[in-house]
């Protein structure tokens, strides 16, 4: 269905039955985030607060909730965009087969923007950043965010919307150093394409000219966050995406959606920043306080009657893993392409995205050698490590079955199907001093940290444990051990100190298994943690303690270890430190004051009463 706005598309969701109406006074102020996530992690309705306090506007959330109500909004056209992805990938199909592409071609033609400088509904009222629902989402944030931005930039050397950059880079509106409706924080991560732009305009000494787009139809929603290739209009894609022709005019230089909600404008000045943070992020920790640029706010715009859509994110699965599913629908067959040999990759989304990928490949480089081991998939992980956010990749673990049977998303037998394989003397592949996730506090420094890949291919080497061998129950120092999942197993210690106390440790946990290697081949893996019983206890806690806690260089061990040529094995059970630093960030918690207050809504009476 062509959405022109917001408030269509959920008028269309509330007519089959994906919306309910909050009457009640809600405040922005954790309330609103409380709500929710409560309503999200029970699979409920998107939510639309008619009474958001101390603002007129009214705001929505969870209209990505789930991946139905995601497919729903886009049920008329992601065939498709489908299609228009894979007629890039094989252009020759359009040719053999046009009159089955006729559809696809008029799909295309949507895709071009449109320049409109007479309907401009967006520029219905202008506004200050103060009118705006100043949603706070968690406790220790520093302030209000905008979490849903579409943020729209200019190459300042080829201006013109088809070489523009529209991003969701997250958007700090109150709180810190700034000056309210006068300045608002701007955070974006590596590999973003609005660096690339203030690059140019910071070396021609101008300031970046700067349009946040919030709201508007949902393809506009979503396309910001599409991993398009570079020179690839994101505003093409929205076009295609939502059957509409992207609008869009120009106001004293800036480019504004004219289907939008709102939009805030302003400019980015060269080495103008200021402390941005902290904000609860998709990780379940805090990011913490940093210096982002600073945006001089110029004006804010809203249509009549607009509404200000929002999420919130925190530890994972969250509205925003609907965006990966949503993107790995739409275009997953576009990376096999661009990275010759690689069938699949997850990002698994219950690890923060970043921290782990999981990836099945081909092996086919020596059919000839009667010894199985991995070659090709070497190079396809070099290739993955290289490419563009994929590049952020802390731990890559890649496989390739010639019967086509393994699943990178199906995670559990993934991990059963490579440990069963993986030789800990040959196949563990460190990089250290790199570049990681912003957003991620295990590393050495901010964006600093170190990768591994675990590259395994071959035969069965070992059965998998499921039940703790006797050698990981008797041991000094670390206790309650549980099987996460086959093959791996939780071991409870003190609490981290420092990093030359945990090489005392590691050492004594040497000296105590060293000779029970062949009692651990069971147990590939063993992870260290504060506490082994939660780690165990679902898939989701164990992706989530193992791998966000973790710097592949200082964090991981193995019983048996060596260096040999500069390359890294262990010879008995690799041991990965998953205990919380105390350089990391917070964890995210709820303020139980908080979630008592927005008890009322889901009481008899209350508009959400028997929603969930």
């Amino acid at each position: 269905m062509a959405y022109r706005s917001l408030e269509e598309c959920l008028i269309d969701l509330e007519k089959h039955n994906h919306l309910v109406r909050i009457k009640e006074e809600v405040d922005p102020y954790l309330e609103m985030a409380a709500i929710h996530l409560r309503v999200h992690e029970a699979g409920g309705p998107a939510l639309l607060f008619e009474n958001v306090k101390g603002s007129r506007f009214r705001a929505a959330s969870n209209i990505f909730g789930t991946l139905e109500r995601g497919k729903f909004l886009f049920r008329d056209s992601m065939h498709l965009v489908k299609q228009l992805v894979e007629l890039k990938n094989d252009p020759m199909k359009a040719i053999k087969q046009p009159f089955k592409n006729i559809t696809t071609g008029l799909a295309a033609f949507k895709a071009l923007p449109l320049k409109d400088p007479s309907n401009k509904p967006v520029m219905h009222q202008q506004v200050q950043v103060a009118d705006l629902p100043l949603i706070h989402h968690w406790p220790k944030d520093g302030g209000a965010f905008v979490t849903l931005p579409q943020v729209y930039t200019e190459d300042i050397d080829q201006p013109g919307i088809m070489k523009a950059n529209l991003g969701m880079y997250r958007i700090q509106l109150s709180g810190n150093e700034y000056e309210l409706n006068k300045e608002i924080g701007l955070h974006y991560q590596l590999h973003r394409g609005i660096g690339v732009h203030q690059t140019k305009a910071n070396k021609k000494g101008q300031p970046l000219k700067v349009s946040c787009f919030v709201g508007g139809p949902p393809s506009h929603t979503l396309s910001a966050v599409m991993p398009l290739p570079e020179g690839i209009s994101e505003m093409t894609f929205a076009g295609a995406l939502g059957q509409r022709r992207f609008r869009y005019t120009y106001q004293d230089g800036y480019c504004l959606s004219t289907d939008a909600d709102f939009v805030i404008t302003g400019e980015v000045y060269p080495g103008e920043n200021k402390p941005e943070g902290p904000f609860g992020d998709h990780l379940g920790y805090y990011s913490l306080t940093h210096p982002f640029p600073l945006m001089r706010v110029h004006k804010v715009y809203a249509r009549k009657d607009a509404i200000w859509p929002f999420t919130v994110v925190g530890r994972p699965p969250q509205e925003d893993t609907t965006f990966g599913a949503l993107i790995h629908e739409i275009a997953g067959s576009a990376l096999q392409v661009e990275i010759p040999g690689l069938k699949e990759v997850n990002a698994v989304d219950a690890a923060g995205v970043h921290p782990l990928l999981l990836a099945v490949g081909s092996e086919r480089y020596t059919p000839y050698m009667p010894a199985k081991q991995p070659a090709e998939l070497l190079t396809i992980a070099n290739h993955i490590l290289g490419k563009g956010q994929l590049s952020l990749a802390k731990f890559l673990f890649i496989t390739a079955d010639d019967d086509n049977k393994v699943d990178a998303h199906h995670i559990e037998p993934f991990f059963k199907y490579l440990l069963q394989r993986i030789d800990l003397q040959r196949d563990v592949h460190f990089y250290t001093n790199t570049t990681i996730d912003t957003l991620d506090y295990s590393g050495t420094g901010l964006n600093s940290g170190s990768k591994v890949v675990f590259a395994a291919y071959g035969e069965v080497l070992r059965e998998l444990c499921t039940e703790a061998p006797a050698a990981l129950k008797e041991l000094q120092g670390f206790h309650n051990p549980q099987v996460c999942i086959p093959g791996v197993v939780a071991l409870q210690g003190a609490a981290f100190v420092s990093y030359e106390e945990t090489e005392l440790e590691i050492e004594r946990f040497n000296e105590q298994l060293t000779n029970k290697v062949e009692e651990l081949a069971t147990a590939p893996f063993i992870i260290l943690c504060d506490d082994s019983s939660f780690a165990s206890a679902t898939l989701n806690n164990f992706l989530w303690i193992a791998f966000t806690r973790c710097n592949p260089s200082h964090d991981i061990h193995g019983i048996a270890s060596f260096v040999k040529h500069k390359h890294w094995g262990c010879k008995g059970p690799l041991v990965i430190d998953a205990r919380v630093k105390p350089h990391h960030a917070p964890a995210l918690e709820h303020d139980p004051a908080v979630e008592k207050r927005v008890d009322r809504l889901f009481e008899k009476g209350g508009s959400l009463h028997g929603i969930i």
